[in-house]
């Protein structure tokens, strides 16, 4: 871990010391100087969160998207990956899951585990075609890989086409919590999405996580102090993967549905928006940019299509205004103040 850290903070602590850095340096995953405090108190703010008038679908759907944005994060904000396709790994989980609670009569808690599963194979599989490429070409071949799985479900008996999955089964998780009140299943999504938050913040944190950022910040050292960088990032991949899996799993049996929405493209571009607004390579950054572009999506809703417009222009000014994103020009202001 040591060599690891060495090798992510050597750039930054050489350009300090030329004096080329004249605003402090935000190292990724540092935007907050008590981490276990801010996680405590986001996990409270989300549990009274229905008790003061937010209603708990769209919350749920805030924490789905949250969860699916965080694993994003880990292989783009940590990793320096950039996958135009990880729309597949989210519709995917969903209709496998979907499709085990309605037809196969799984509970709950097995059919989103069967959701995640399928999405974790299928990150293994798209990992070892696309990980071996970098940039621009290693983004184009998770995209068409996307694109093939979008037509195979718009073709597929089982994934009812455009209609989707309809009318999925809640079920009672554990056999006696009955989801179909809506405080226990966003009590549920909440636990899931904690434990996914938890899990994506000790991969960062570990000698598994520095390695990563080390990866991202200068390949080539990495690999000359003797560790297979594709084998990291073909970890962080699947991790990821499977992360987004969850996401989707637990978002199909939140909404009873499975449609082709989850795995079309413009899903994949949705959730780059929501990390670079809200701040990539910060660790509460895509929490953040979730809320605000599932809040957008939901008090726009009655300007119909122009939603998507008035979301671009947003998008726009905060990446003129917001380099960092939101968490992270908040994070540097903050550091510069204390300075």
């Amino acid at each position: 871990m040591g060599d690891s850290s060495a090798i992510a903070s050597t750039d930054n602590a050489t350009n300090a010391t030329n004096g080329a850095v004249t605003t402090p340096v935000l190292v990724p995953g540092s935007e907050v100087r008590n981490p276990a405090r801010a996680i405590v108190i986001m996990a409270a703010l989300l549990a009274i969160a229905p008790w003061v008038g937010l209603y708990p679908v769209f919350m749920m759907k805030a924490l789905c998207f949250a969860l699916f944005a965080c694993a994003f994060n880990l292989l783009l904000g940590f990793g320096g990956l950039l996958s135009f396709g990880h729309a597949m790994f989210l519709g995917t989980a969903g209709y496998v899951s979907a499709h085990a609670a309605k037809i196969w009569g799984f509970p709950p808690e097995l059919a989103i585990l069967a959701g995640t599963a399928a999405s974790a194979l299928l990150g293994i599989a798209t990992g070892l075609i696309a990980i071996r490429r970098q940039g621009i070409y290693f983004a184009m071949i998770t995209l068409a890989i996307a694109q093939m799985m979008f037509f195979f479900y718009l073709q597929a008996p089982f994934t009812h086409g455009e209609d989707g999955i309809q009318a999925v089964p809640r079920g009672r998780l554990f056999g006696f919590i009955d989801l179909a009140r809506p405080l226990a299943m966003y009590y549920t999504v909440l636990v899931i999405f904690l434990a996914g938050f938890l899990l994506i913040y000790r991969v960062i944190h570990s000698p598994f996580g520095q390695v990563l950022k080390a990866i991202r910040e200068n390949e080539p050292r990495v690999i000359s102090l003797g560790y297979d960088a594709d084998r990291y990032k073909l970890v962080a991949f699947i991790l990821s993967a499977t992360l987004s899996g969850l996401a989707g799993a637990t978002k199909a049996i939140v909404f009873q549905l499975a449609s082709l929405t989850d795995v079309h493209w413009s899903m994949s571009g949705e959730v780059v928006l929501m990390t670079l607004l809200g701040g990539m390579g910060t660790i509460f950054g895509p929490v953040v940019g979730a809320f605000v572009i599932i809040a957008l999506e939901n008090y726009l809703a009655p300007f119909g299509q122009w939603v998507t417009i008035i979301t671009g222009l947003i998008f726009i000014v905060c990446v003129l205004a917001f380099r960092r994103g939101i968490v992270g020009e908040l994070a540097a202001w903050w550091a510069r103040r204390q300075k």
